[in-house]
């Protein structure tokens, strides 16, 4: 094969194309394993019997310049799932950062998931206990939401009004009745 996306495939390599550039990828901490792991549960028990499917590191392939690995996805069109990956764009994308790929994955991939049509994007921060939620509106992936598990001194000082307006799930745009709560999400993280 004749593209940058194939070429490397062979060899086994953690790695990324982004615009046909190929980025090599560190092995990911048990920090980010664990939430990953945490993500594709939540997601794997609510889409049972649904139509669509959570996949969790599985070559996604956008095009000929741009095959990623994104930590999860959702994917709703059987159409693009093939045994080497994923062929088109999945429906939901989640990214969980880590010190080698969050300038990537805050800006080069989530400015390519917008382009291709990705419906909705997480980023997730391992550090901070916390998840941007984006959405596809009129072709521009717009920060919808910020989701955040407050340390217990931060949760101590907030007001009872504060604390009422603290959302603790996330709602998943694919599905009128789809929540991932975010102590899901975290846990067994410390």
């Amino acid at each position: 094969m004749s593209n940058v996306a194939y070429a490397y495939k062979d060899e086994r390599n953690d790695y990324e194309v982004i615009n046909g550039e190929v980025y090599m990828m560190a092995r990911p901490s048990t920090d980010h394993t664990t939430i990953e792991t945490n993500i594709v549960t939540a997601f794997k028990n609510y889409l049972k019997g649904k139509r669509c499917r959570p996949f969790f590191e599985t070559d996604l392939f956008l095009n000929d310049d741009n095959n990623f690995v994104p930590d999860v996805m959702i994917v709703c069109n059987p159409e693009i799932i093939k045994k080497r990956g994923i062929f088109g764009v999945p429906d939901l994308v989640v990214e969980i950062l880590s010190p080698s790929t969050g300038q990537r994955d805050k800006l080069n991939k989530k400015d390519l998931y917008e382009k291709f049509g990705v419906k909705e994007y997480w980023i997730v921060d391992p550090f901070n206990k916390s998840v941007e939620v984006y959405l596809l509106k009129e072709g521009l992936l717009k920060l919808d939401g910020f989701y955040m598990i407050y340390p217990d001194y931060e949760w101590e000082v907030l007001t009872d009004e504060e604390k009422a307006a603290v959302c603790l799930e996330i709602k998943v745009s694919l599905y009128d009745d789809f929540y991932v709560k975010l102590e899901d999400i975290f846990e067994d993280i410390k």
